[in-house]
């Protein structure tokens, strides 16, 4: 009976709504990660990107005055012919970007602070296969890496056909270790982008802040642009007030009895301490950086990383 009222209810909510600006866990129930990633791209875009960029390619755009100086190739001999007016054709300049994403599938990852909540791996997978939909439609490469303590999987950039498909696959996939070691999957992240390109990281970040900020700053100097998306449950953010109760690290183990009440501020300073040091830290290597709470539209976050102009900007318009 319930799957029979899923089913029903998806031709009317979904050409109703912007799957992208919907609850991220409502929408997540309603079919798998292809089919939801495709709602949250049409949603997000009605069209797509076309570089703004003028060039001499292959993609005729419009026509402007001849100037002196202009490759006389170029010339629309027809119109000068024709009306008498000499202009030049402009062709849109293919954008061919190269983009690997680096999705964090630790331990802490796999936690949410409501049941009725997506986790935040689940939150990542989501948004990350959205935004490699947008950047397959627009004819950039894509690639994934995956990693918690070790590199869980590696998906090679590529426009061919069933790239999708094998980006959705590897992002299905479980992880398996506890910790956290993002400093190898972001070199082999950055290895894999041979001309300046994108790097996308997404984590919670609950590791030591240099390491990782220092593997982007070389990858920054090879030419790269870097975006860091900070996932986090409302609840690590917030540490609602409630009864006395043991607090486990799932990735170390460790465990502390403590009254929320009583270390409820102290917390909340301790956060806000963590995400000014990986704003600021970030900022300084010249990444882009945005903070994302799995509570939040995918669109929200979607429009964090690919918001237009500027150096750390993602080319999608």
């Amino acid at each position: 009976m319930e799957y029979a009222v899923q089913v029903a209810t998806i031709p009317v909510l979904m050409p109703a709504s912007r799957a992208d600006l919907l609850d991220p866990s409502a929408l997540a129930a309603l079919g798998h990660l292809e089919l939801v990633a495709r709602w949250v791209v049409d949603g997000f875009l009605t069209g797509l990107h076309r570089s703004p960029r003028k060039g001499f390619s292959v993609e005729f755009a419009e026509h402007r005055p001849y100037q002196p100086g202009d490759d006389l190739r170029y010339l629309d001999w027809r119109i000068a012919a024709r009306a008498d007016r000499w202009v030049v054709k402009q062709f849109e300049e293919e954008t061919n970007t190269r983009a690997m994403l680096v999705l964090d599938v630790s331990a802490s990852m796999r936690w949410t602070g409501e049941a009725a909540r997506l986790t935040k791996l689940a939150y990542a997978e989501h948004l990350l296969g959205a935004l490699a939909l947008l950047l397959l439609r627009q004819r950039d490469a894509v690639g994934l890496v995956r990693a918690d303590d070790s590199l869980r999987s590696v998906v090679m950039p590529s426009t061919r056909t069933g790239q999708w498909f094998r980006l959705a696959a590897a992002l299905a996939q479980p992880g398996g270790g506890t910790g956290t070691d993002l400093v190898p999957a972001l070199s082999q992240a950055a290895h894999l982008v041979r001309r300046p390109g994108f790097v996308v990281l997404v984590s919670d970040l609950l590791v030591e802040p240099a390491p990782v900020i220092e593997q982007l700053r070389t990858i920054r100097a090879r030419g790269h642009e870097v975006l860091v998306l900070h996932v986090l449950d409302p609840v690590e953010r917030d540490f609602p007030e409630g009864a006395e109760a043991v607090f486990t690290d799932p990735e170390s183990g460790a465990s502390i009895a403590a009254t929320p009440g009583e270390i409820r501020a102290e917390y909340q300073d301790t956060v806000r301490q963590a995400l000014d040091e990986w704003r600021t830290g970030l900022l300084q290597v010249g990444a882009r950086y945005a903070l994302a709470m799995t509570d939040e539209p995918f669109g929200q976050a979607l429009r964090a990383l690919v918001r237009a102009t500027g150096r750390g900007g993602m080319p999608i318009a």
